[in-house]
């Protein structure tokens, strides 16, 4: 599927027809014609900002450097924007409004379907593009990441046709009301280093459903996925639609402040979004933040303890732990959980972090050495009645690679316990019964994840009201769908990614009288 600008006048834009037979949702062979060209692959060693289509440099043509985690040196550069290039990007993006919002939810679906069918098609591509910036294993990139990328840009084409709406009704004699759902206008949009392309496209799919025009800034350590979906998708969109600027903590204050930006959307630290709603507020720009995470996990003693052990402890270390909605604080009954730590422990130990392309690696290095530096520090911070039973520190080679570990006989003030880990840490600690479970669960600042293990239904439905997080998994941790939403409460933030619920986060509702 492909899209143009019509002949007509400028900001005009239809789409073109849609094939007849769309490719299967997987990765397939496509002639090398229809690939990008060999010489022109995303590993060449400058990034570019992608600006009203076009790619372009830093005006001051200042530069960051890009590491390879995995070996801890340079691979490439990145634009240091600077507001300049900020203010070209949002002029861009208010030029190309008009037209983009004005378009049809079926012109906006094919775009959107031409771009899922593009990162299909350039999965290698994206493939070293991501793992290049981030050290995450290839393999679970292109087998567990891309498709549900692709499935998120898929859902939210059709999204956009199937917004609610009210029924035109008469509240007061002789006048007719209908509500109209529009569009916000310029969203500027910040994606964190942990699932760079998954944050992106999880921003700027939901915002260009619902008519908006992007101005997207990726983390300033792994901006190669998203200046690769800025190509890919200027395919299929007109000129300005989606912008990405690449730049440091100053670019995106830049970017917050700019007049011409009506949303500001985040996916990052408590910090982060704190300093953002900030200087949002003096513009009164609209929220969306997706903040830290601290999930705890609640294992009561009828639970089934073998698939507990199997599933958290691949899914605690998957992507070196960096997620916000990884199981960091798992919670056991007191009578089961000597054997539970004993399990778990031994369960990660046998996990190994690699390189990339190591098809014995379980899981990648740490995204940055700040990050490495930050979850090293926890560790040697403990207070002396904790115990780490595995794992421990960084191994003893080049790039930013930590051991699985794990932390038992913690306590609920401890700075191990409150914080965002972000990494190959877990600690687990025992509770007495339900009430205390809740207590040292809803016992942190964040609100995003929790899980409960157990096989009675009173609990689930009692846990399901009590804790205060986002989302509930019962016997299963970290699935995400498309069709439902993705947000927190509390320190973790407000709004919500996928879902309709999400799509409803872009838009605002004007009321007509007739």
């Amino acid at each position: 599927m492909s899209a143009a600008p019509t002949s007509g006048s400028p900001g005009t834009w239809r789409a073109r027809s849609v094939r007849a037979a769309p490719p299967p949702r997987r990765r397939c062979a496509v002639a090398d014609t229809d690939r990008l060209n060999h010489s022109d692959r995303h590993n060449h060693s400058a990034r570019h900002n992608h600006i009203g289509g076009k790619e372009v440099p830093a005006a001051s043509g200042a530069t960051l450097p890009l590491i390879d985690p995995a070996t801890a040196l340079p691979h490439g550069t990145a634009p240091l924007s600077g507001p300049e290039d900020v203010d070209a990007a949002c002029r861009a993006a208010e030029e190309a409004f008009p037209g983009w919002s004005s378009t049809t939810p079926a012109q906006r679906q094919v775009a959107l379907l031409g771009i899922a069918d593009a990162l299909e098609r350039e999965a290698d591509a994206l493939g070293a593009a991501e793992v290049t910036d981030t050290g995450k294993p290839r393999a679970l990139f292109l087998a567990d990441e891309l498709p549900a990328i692709v499935d998120v840009l898929r859902y939210f084409g059709g999204a956009a046709r199937n917004l609610p709406g009210a029924a035109a009704a008469e509240y007061t004699p002789g006048r007719t009301s209908v509500l109209r759902r529009e569009p916000v206008g310029v969203c500027a949009q910040i994606t964190p280093w942990n699932y760079p392309l998954m944050m992106a496209v999880w921003k700027v799919a939901p915002a260009l459903a619902a008519g908006n025009t992007v101005v997207l800034k990726p983390s300033d350590t792994t901006p190669s996925s998203a200046t690769l979906l800025a190509r890919l998708a200027a395919e299929h969109l007109p000129p300005g639609v989606l912008n990405v600027v690449c730049g440091d903590r100053d670019t995106g204050r830049a970017l917050v402040a700019h007049p011409h930006v009506r949303l500001v959307a985040v996916t990052g630290s408590v910090r982060a979004g704190q300093e953002i709603a900030g200087a949002a507020a003096a513009d009164l720009k609209r929220l969306h933040l997706e903040l830290g995470g601290n999930a705890p996990v609640l294992v009561h003693a009828d639970a089934d303890l073998d698939d507990a052990v199997d599933q958290l402890s691949s899914l605690a270390f998957y992507n070196a732990g960096q997620d916000c909605t990884a199981p960091t604080r798992i919670l056991v009954a007191r009578s089961v959980h000597d054997s539970f730590l004993a399990r778990f422990a031994d369960r990660a130990a046998q996990l190994l972090p690699g390189a990339p392309d190591d098809p014995h690696a379980d899981f990648g290095p740490l995204a940055n050495a700040a990050q490495l530096a930050s979850v090293s520090g926890l560790l040697e911070r403990l207070p002396d009645h904790a115990e780490i039973v595995t794992g421990g520190g960084p191994l003893d080679r080049r790039g930013y690679f930590h051991r699985a570990t794990v932390v038992a006989g913690v306590r609920q003030e401890d700075e191990i316990v409150r914080s965002e880990l972000f990494g190959p840490v877990v600690t687990v600690q025992p509770f007495a019964d339900e009430s205390e479970a809740f207590r040292l669960a809803n016992g942190v600042p964040q609100g995003l994840a929790a899980s409960v293990w157990t096989r009675d239904h009173d609990r689930v439905m009692r846990a399901s009201r009590v804790l205060r997080t986002g989302v509930v998994w019962v016997n299963t941790h970290g699935t995400t769908v498309s069709e439902m939403p993705h947000g927190g409460v509390r320190h973790s933030g407000y709004g919500s990614d996928l879902s309709l619920t999400g799509l409803l986060d872009y838009t605002q509702v004007k009321h007509v009288m007739l």
